[in-house]
């Protein structure tokens, strides 16, 4: 049996690069560098970013072709920072040989993945997802028919403390500093501000606070109960498929029935872009965050058949309202006849395709996915605005 050695034993100076050790390629990576190349992408994102890197000054960069199998690996293995992908990049070499690096080259640090992105513009990242959407739709994985949406809330990098006044400017403690001595109270002390703070009605409106760096963040409750400054993601999916259509980043304040209507708009242009002269959105799936008599009736009009759950209501009073009467009995007949939390087996079966992605879009910090992690799709990550 051998033993490990417990003295330090001295490391060969050089090493044939047959002689090292390798493991079989990732396949899923091998064929989707193959992809890749049939179809000129590293030749068509370095055309579409030239204008964001200088002819001739300074270094070598990162190249957008690396930049963008980052942000896959990324998605792809779960990996919800910029450090964690660069780790990841040194230590397999299966993911160096997807990058295109050679054994002695090092990856590409944290700090220069983060200086690309910000580097390139949210229209560009919009360019290439379309770019891939459209060789999917190429390879017959674009149907465009049964549309599955969900939301979900990503924190903003903005401290909640930091937040403004929108009419006056002043900090929240400046605030309440000024609230206290119009009361009465000379020198107000931090106990005397919270105490007078726990008595305010409405104190975290989005109406009155916004935050200077980040004025898109909205004050929202996060799933887990906590408050704070967040985005809202959501994304259509098409069910057939598997593969992500759109996706949009809206206040975190605004109610699913009302975004789902430009998650939807955005999803029928882009597989008319890739799919012309084709009858898209036909069926649209749904949990009962999305459930609502106008959103129903206005999907109804629209001739779009819906599977949204319906939540728990009791009886209903439809006198003057038969056409939404009709479009909240069609919804219920196709989810199984029942008024129930839960959707129907159809439904159930369909939010599979979204239970993965939904996941990683609760991981990611700065990200939006805008395409499933299935082995025939290519995924991108758009950075908020």
């Amino acid at each position: 049996m051998g033993k490990r050695k417990r003295e330090l034993r001295q490391q060969s100076i050089w090493i044939a690069t047959q002689e090292l050790p390798r493991s079989a390629s990732h396949p899923f990576y091998k064929r989707l560098n193959r992809i890749l190349e049939q179809n000129g992408f590293d030749e068509y994102v370095e055309r579409l970013c030239k204008s964001f890197y200088a002819p001739t000054m300074g270094r070598p960069s990162l190249a957008p072709g690396m930049y963008f199998r980052l942000l896959m690996l990324g998605y792809f293995e779960g990996i919800d920072s910029e450090r964690g992908i660069a780790w990841r990049a040194a230590d397999s070499l299966s993911v160096r040989e997807f990058l295109g690096l050679e054994l002695g080259e090092a990856p590409a640090d944290h700090s220069t993945i983060s200086r690309t992105r910000r580097l390139i513009d949210v229209e560009t990242h919009r360019a290439v997802f379309s770019w891939i959407l459209d060789r999917l739709a190429a390879a017959g994985l674009v149907k465009g028919e049964t549309l599955g949406v969900d939301a979900t809330t990503l924190e903003a990098n903005a401290a909640l403390r930091s937040i403004v006044r929108r009419d006056t400017g002043e900090g929240y403690e400046a605030f309440l500093t000024r609230l206290a001595k119009a009361s009465g109270i000379a020198t107000p002390t931090r106990e005397d501000l919270a105490r007078l703070d726990r008595k305010r009605p409405k104190k975290g409106s989005n109406d009155d606070w916004t935050h200077p760096q980040d004025p898109d963040a909205r004050i929202t409750k996060m799933k887990d109960g906590r408050t704070h400054l967040a985005h809202k993601a959501e994304h259509a999916v098409d069910l057939k498929t598997g593969v992500g259509v759109a996706v949009t980043i809206q206040p975190a304040d605004k109610g699913d029935t009302e975004a789902v209507k430009e998650t939807l708009t955005e999803a029928a242009e882009n597989v008319e872009k890739v799919k012309p002269q084709t009858e898209v959105v036909k069926e649209l799936v749904a949990d009962k965050g999305y459930h609502s008599n106008a959103l129903l009736e206005d999907l109804a009009i629209l001739g779009v058949r819906t599977y949204i759950s319906e939540p728990l209501r009791g009886r209903r009073n439809w006198q003057g309202k038969h056409p939404t009467r009709n479009a909240g009995y069609g919804n219920r007949r196709r989810i199984g006849g029942t008024r129930a939390d839960g959707c129907c087996a159809s439904v159930v079966s369909a939010w599979s395709a979204l239970s993965h992605m939904h996941t990683k879009l609760e991981d990611c910090v700065g990200y939006t996915c805008a395409a499933t992690p299935t082995s025939s799709n290519v995924c991108l990550f758009i950075p908020q605005r």
